[in-house]
Parts: C-alpha cells; sequence; structure tokens
C-alpha cells in the first residue's frame, strides 16, 4: 500500500522521483496519515491540506540546507514522515514518540519549534539574515496559514522583511480555516478575491455557453487564466504595500502547479508572497465537510469515518464554562463572551448561537482580545475573555497595561491550565500562575470542581474587580452535580480547610487538592488538606494559623513551582519568621514532554500515589 513513501527516508529519496511518482506519493502520504491518525489521534485536517506544499518544498528546495519554518506546525505531518521519522510517526505526541510539532531538538530538518501561531515569518527573517550575515548561500521560506496571518506578529514580520529587502519567502496556505472557521477583516479580504463578483460572473457566463464536454478542459484553462488575473489585479496590493512580489494564486493542492512555481520563485530574491488555495481535509470526505471536527476528531475508522468517541460520564470544563457564561448572559445583558479563534474548543458554540451580539471570535490575537475585552469593560459590559492558559503569555503586557493597570473588571478564563498532555511543551499551561501572581490589582483564582468553577464565574461577575482570573485544567471535570444547585458567591482571599490532621499540613488548589485529599485520607490523622481556591489574595488568617500548627508543610499546584502557590506560601512563612519546613508538589523548572494527562501526573506526583509517598516521606523525617 505505501510501496512508494516506504523509500522515501529523506527528501534526497524524494528527490529522485518523477512528476508522476510524486503524484502517487502525495496520495500514499494522506492514506498514512489518516491511517496513523484514526489509531493515534493527532491533528488531521490541517496536515491533509498541505501535503502537496511541503512535497514540493522539499523537493525543490535542497533541505536541511535550505530551511522552512512552519507556522504553528499541526500541518507538519507529512514534512515529519519524509524527514526521516516514517515509521516512528505512528507514535506521534506519545510519551518517547515525535512531537506533534516541528522541534529542532528531534530533527535538523525542523529548523524552528513551532507550537504557537503567528511567529513563523519573524523566525524564517531571522534564518535569512543570520545567513547572509555568515555569508552563506541557502534559501528560507515560512509556511504560514491564513488564520495565522490574523496575528499581529506576522504583519510585525512582514513589514520588517519587506521593508528590509530580505531574501525570505513567504508561502500563505489559504484555506478559509484556522481551528474555526476565520473571521475579520483580513480573512475578509482574502475571501474577497476568491468571491470577486466580476470573476464569478465571467466564469458562470463561459460555462454556460459550453455544453460540449469536450471543451470542459478548455474552460478550466480559461478559469485558471482568469481568476488568476483578477486575484493579482485585487489581491496582490496588501502584500506588495509591505514590500513584497506577490505570486499567485496557484492550486496548492496541485503537485505540479506547486513544483513548477517553487522552481521559478527559487531563482528569485527578496521578498516573495506566494499565495495557494489549499483544501483543509484534503482527500478524505469527512475532513473536507467538516473541517472544524477533524481538525483533530479523535480515534475514528479510516473506511468509514465514524468517530470513536466514548460516552462522557462527566462533563469537560470547557463545557462547565460555556453552560454556566449562557447562564450568567441569560441573567445579565452585561455579559459578553470573547475568544481567539478557540469558540468550539473553549465551549461558547452555545452562547455564540444563544447571543450573537455579545459574541466576539477576534481571530488568532490574544493580545487584541485581551485589550478588546479591557475596552468592553470600560464600557460598562462585564466581558468573559477565555484564553488557553499558554496562549495567554503572548498577552502579558496587555493584562498589565489594559487590564490590571486601571482595575477593569475583565475575567480572565484560562482554559487549559496546568498539563495539557499530548500536545506536549509548546502547549502546557504551567506558567499563569508564577506569571501573573505579581500583577497589583488582580485576583487569581484555581476551582476545585466544575461547581467551584460555576461559582467563581457567578463571583467574578457580581464582584466588578479587576482583572479576575480563574484557571481550570483541560478535560473531564470532577463530576460534582452544580446545576441545580444555587450560585454561591465565593469571596475572595478565603480558604477553605477540606480535612484535620496534626502532623503534617497540605496547601492545595485547583483539582490537584483532590487528588492531594485521597492521598491524606490514606493516611489517617496526621495530615490535614486546606484548599486554596484563591492563589492571590491568599487567606493570611488561615495561613498564620497552620504556620503556628504545623512544622512541615507541603504545597500542591498544577503549575510550576518557581513562583506560584509554593513560591507564595514560601514568601509568608520566611516574612513571619516561620520555623515550618515547606516542601513543594508541582512542575518543577522544566518544560514538559508530550504524554497523556495521567503519566505527566504521575511524573510529577500530582497522582494520588505520587502525593501519598511524598507525603508519607516528609512524615517519617
Amino acid at each position: 500500500m505505501y510501496e512508494l513513501l516506504n523509500k522515501i527516508d529523506s527528501p534526497a529519496d524524494l528527490r529522485k522521483l518523477s512528476r508522476s511518482q510524486l503524484r502517487e506519493l502525495c496520495d500514499q502520504i494522506r492514506s498514512y496519515i489518516i491511517e496513523c491518525c484514526s489509531d493515534n489521534p493527532g491533528h488531521l485536517a490541517s496536515s491533509l491540506g498541505a501535503v502537496e506544499l511541503i512535497v514540493g518544498f522539499h523537493y525543490v528546495y535542497n533541505t536541511p540546507e535550505d530551511k522552512i519554518v512552519f507556522d504553528v506546525g499541526h500541518q507538519a505531518y507529512a514534512h515529519k514522515i519524509i524527514t526521516g521519522r516514517r515509521e516512528q510517526f505512528r507514535d506521534i505526541r506519545k510519551a518517547g514518540g515525535p512531537s506533534g510539532f516541528p522541534l529542532p531538538a528531534e530533527s535538523e530538518y525542523d529548523d524552528f519549534v513551532a507550537g504557537h501561531a503567528s511567529n513563523s515569518v519573524s523566525a524564517a527573517l531571522g534564518l535569512s539574515e543570520a545567513g547572509r550575515i555568515k555569508g552563506e548561500q541557502h534559501k528560507v521560506a515560512a509556511l504560514i496559514g491564513d488564520g495565522a496571518l490574523t496575528g499581529g506578529l506576522a504583519f510585525e514580520g512582514l513589514n520588517n522583511a519587506g521593508a528590509g529587502g530580505a531574501d525570505l519567502l513567504v508561502i500563505l496556505n489559504d484555506n478559509n480555516q484556522s481551528i474555526d472557521g476565520n473571521l475579520g477583516g483580513l480573512h475578509n479580504y482574502l475571501l474577497k478575491i476568491t468571491t470577486s463578483t466580476q470573476y464569478n460572473r465571467f466564469k458562470n457566463r463561459v460555462w454556460h455557453s459550453l455544453g460540449d464536454s469536450r471543451l470542459r478542459a478548455t474552460l478550466q484553462r480559461w478559469t485558471r487564466t482568469v481568476k488568476s488575473w483578477f486575484i493579482k489585479r485585487t489581491g496582490g496590493d496588501l502584500f506588495e504595500a509591505l514590500g513584497f512580489r506577490y505570486f499567485g494564486p496557484i492550486d496548492g493542492n496541485d503537485i505540479d502547479s506547486v513544483v513548477d512555481t517553487l522552481i521559478k520563485l527559487r531563482s528569485i530574491k527578496g521578498p516573495r508572497m506566494l499565495h495557494t488555495f489549499t483544501v483543509k481535509g484534503k482527500g478524505y470526505a469527512p475532513a473536507e465537510a467538516d473541517p472544524v471536527v477533524w481538525h483533530a476528531p479523535g480515534r475514528f475508522d479510516p473506511e468509514s469515518g465514524e468517530r470513536k468517541s466514548q460516552p462522557r460520564q462527566v462533563p469537560r470544563y470547557q463545557d462547565v464554562f460555556g453552560k454556566v457564561l449562557c447562564e450568567l448572559a441569560a441573567e445579565d445583558g452585561r455579559v459578553a463572551g470573547i475568544t481567539p479563534a478557540m469558540a468550539t474548543g473553549c465551549g461558547m458554540t452555545e452562547f455564540a448561537r444563544l447571543y450573537p451580539e455579545r459574541f466576539f471570535d477576534v481571530g488568532i490575537e490574544e493580545e487584541h482580545a485581551v485589550t478588546f475585552s479591557a475596552g468592553l469593560a470600560a464600557g460598562g459590559m462585564r466581558p468573559f475573555c477565555n484564553i488557553y492558559s499558554s496562549f495567554s503569555q503572548r498577552a502579558y503586557d496587555q493584562i498589565i497595561h489594559d487590564a490590571a493597570l486601571p482595575g477593569l473588571p475583565v475575567t480572565l478564563c484560562l482554559d487549559r491550565a496546568g498539563l495539557v498532555g499530548e500536545d506536549g511543551a509548546t502547549h502546557q499551561g504551567a506558567f499563569d500562575m508564577a506569571a501573573l501572581r505579581c500583577i497589583p490589582g488582580v485576583i487569581i483564582s484555581a476551582p476545585r470542581n466544575e461547581a467551584e468553577l460555576r461559582n467563581l464565574m457567578f463571583t467574578s461577575l457580581n464582584t466588578g474587580h479587576g482583572p479576575f482570573i480563574i484557571r481550570y485544567p483541560r478535560g473531564n471535570a470532577e463530576g460534582v452535580p452544580f446545576e441545580n444547585e444555587p450560585a454561591v458567591q465565593l469571596a475572595p482571599g478565603k480558604a477553605k480547610q477540606l480535612k484535620e490532621g496534626n502532623k503534617l499540613a497540605v496547601i492545595g488548589t485547583g483539582p490537584a487538592v483532590n487528588r492531594a485529599l485521597e492521598a491524606a485520607e490514606a493516611l489517617g490523622d496526621s495530615v490535614a488538606v486546606y484548599y486554596f481556591r484563591y492563589i492571590k489574595p491568599l487567606d493570611t488568617a488561615v495561613l498564620e494559623d497552620i504556620a503556628k500548627s504545623f512544622d512541615k508543610i507541603v504545597t500542591v499546584e498544577d503549575g510550576a513551582l518557581a513562583g506560584g502557590l509554593f513560591g507564595a506560601v514560601s514568601e509568608f512563612i520566611a516574612e513571619r519568621g516561620c520555623r515550618a519546613t515547606v516542601r513543594p508538589v508541582g512542575i518543577s523548572d522544566s518544560f514538559v514532554s508530550q504524554a497523556s494527562q495521567s503519566k505527566q501526573r504521575a511524573d510529577y506526583c500530582l497522582d494520588t500515589e505520587g502525593m501519598q509517598k511524598i507525603f508519607q516521606k516528609f512524615l517519617e523525617i
């Protein structure tokens, strides 16, 4: 089935193939990606759409001397397969297997880390300029999707590259999609290029005038020519204004067109923009029909396209967030929902349907999402801005300058906080507590279950304090009923004792405190457990009592130990001159590689068994 693909161990093998073999190879790569991802879930639709662009680049360019920088990288599966990782690809995103994203430590063909959107142009420009300074002759390209192109960093890179006349090729993979459907002015601009009234009117007239099927080939050649003329006339202006020579558009799923164009562009110097149209999910009918669902579909039957999702016994945190947001919006017309292109992932789909006038998908623009939310708050609204924890790092200045400094009532909901599993180091939500705790005036909270999440959202709305940060993990909640209970206001800075004990005090936050409670119960009366739902402000009164009553304290958090809850408690103990010894459980000073969430928790002793061993060992000292 993979006779040709099995002979490709490097791009050097790829360059020995004929054009007809390239087409066959692209088909085999697609089949291989579908087969592997059906059993080992990954990012499917994006990679299916980019096969020809990747194969074409490695065919024309002399990689690894020539370099390609992927944006986000979830479209790079074909790249991994043809650069010596074909067999390992079956274990992609698993512990010990290849990363789901390009990773320079993994391969000489991975030229820059790619996990967050919009960085490819800037990184590729740096590689290009480094080569120029060193007198090297290699070529550099950035492959960026139209979704990632909405990010401000992408335009900063384009502006700098164009102004400086850099020798850089930017390949725009335009498929009208990011993870959800694209939105915004740039999306509309690119869409207008392909929906020109003049172009479509002309095409339809010609089509209807030709009834003889023998003329179909002629018609297709005509339409390609006319389409290219109209798009060049109206679409290249934006990129040429930035200093780029604009080429295209071409069919990015036609390997002959891709190769022919790249051969011509390789000999041209200066900033070049190649505009390509591709189909997300190309070659697999279910993925083409619904690229949002098939962006990361989980396990599925490759023949029937039936997804093998397991019945969910408890809701996911993201679904709880979406449901509670709708509940709050029904009672308060000031409630608005904001997401940077993650409406489905963060659970806002139903909110968008019910309250479209108060729903804002701003595209892959985390910085803008926060400042826009601050503007809404300044105008009297109560915005709930939902950003994945790892992506919130990009909006750090906006959180400080635009939300915290003026004290605006923005609720910042950090989804995927803590250990996220197979997406690996680029997506771990490890740093938010440590990064945000130093900001004056913010409230930082971490619910231990879905009922607490609801109560904290209710509290943030009614407190009117800002920014109010709520962090919660990826995946299933705890199964605590909440829908038929009234929401409860949770006073900021108040902790709660969950279990009494006489030798060791455990201070935990977020769902990790539930595992700490299980571990403590197994050790009997010796271990007390305290739940600090608020990392900032801390409940200093409870901390005073703990410091007076216990010589041994353990902090438990699903975040970076340096600067998080451990840092906060240690600082308090040191300031008071207490004799208590504080030991931490959490994410140590390291980047967390891909593995299942359960394995990652075990690795960092954030599971019940690991905590029990730590507690027991500390008690025995």
